[in-house]
């Protein structure tokens, strides 16, 4: 019957506390781009001129509905076929990045469509640049409406990260897996995966909520 081992369990936490860092970086990162992507390629698909709207349509549908993994794969071990290298790391982020670019793309177009329209008009009559009507009028309105959605997302990246062991970045799992597969212990790294895991997620829903919280109409 295989026993909790402590001891055991203290010798390897240094090392799943560092590739837990990893892991939060690469969910940072990738969060970053996405919500920004994600804004581009909402913008584009509201865009009135078809050649625009057609091709982010496109992407987004086409990256919803294929698996993360296969994305990877793809960007991992098919794109340098064609000259182009990338580190599993950068890979990977980027990976995740674009996946979660295409939904909050959809997040950013339903706070786009609940702007009144009184205040698209309004921007027009003012003569406003689509850069300034969009950065002082539209998005403050349309932004805080979808964190909520937004912090799910950020939550569930971090939770989709070790879909990156299958490219060989050595994230909180794929560290887990190597002890386990060292030690042929497997119950002491999984546990802490899964503490890690769950006290990281509940942090980020804390901090969700606080900006929602500061950002919401009194």
């Amino acid at each position: 019957m295989n026993l909790f081992d402590w001891d055991f369990t203290l010798q390897i936490l240094p090392q799943l506390v560092q590739a837990s860092l990893k892991t939060i970086g690469i969910t940072l990162v990738a969060f970053a781009l996405a919500v920004v992507l994600g804004l581009f390629l909402a913008v584009a698909r509201r865009n009135r001129h078809f050649w625009l709207s057609w091709p982010a349509a496109s992407v987004i549908e086409f990256i919803r509905s294929t698996p993360l993994l296969i994305q990877v794969y793809f960007l991992f071990y098919v794109l340098p076929s064609y000259g182009l290298n990338m580190t599993a790391l950068v890979a990977g982020t980027l990976g995740i990045a674009l996946h979660y670019a295409c939904y909050t793309a959809e997040v950013y177009r339903a706070g786009l469509d609940s702007v009144p329209r009184g205040q698209w008009e309004a921007v027009t009559a003012l003569n406003l640049s689509p850069w300034k009507a969009y950065r002082d009028v539209i998005l403050p309105q349309a932004i805080r409406p979808i964190l909520p959605a937004l912090g799910n997302y950020l939550i569930a990246m971090f939770k989709d990260t070790p879909v990156l062991s299958a490219i060989t970045v050595v994230e909180i799992m794929q560290q887990a897996k190597n002890i386990g597969s060292e030690s042929f212990r497997y119950l002491e790294p999984i546990t802490l995966v899964g503490l890690f895991f769950l006290t990281i997620s509940i942090v980020l829903a804390f901090g969700v909520r606080q900006v929602e919280s500061r950002t919401a109409l009194r």
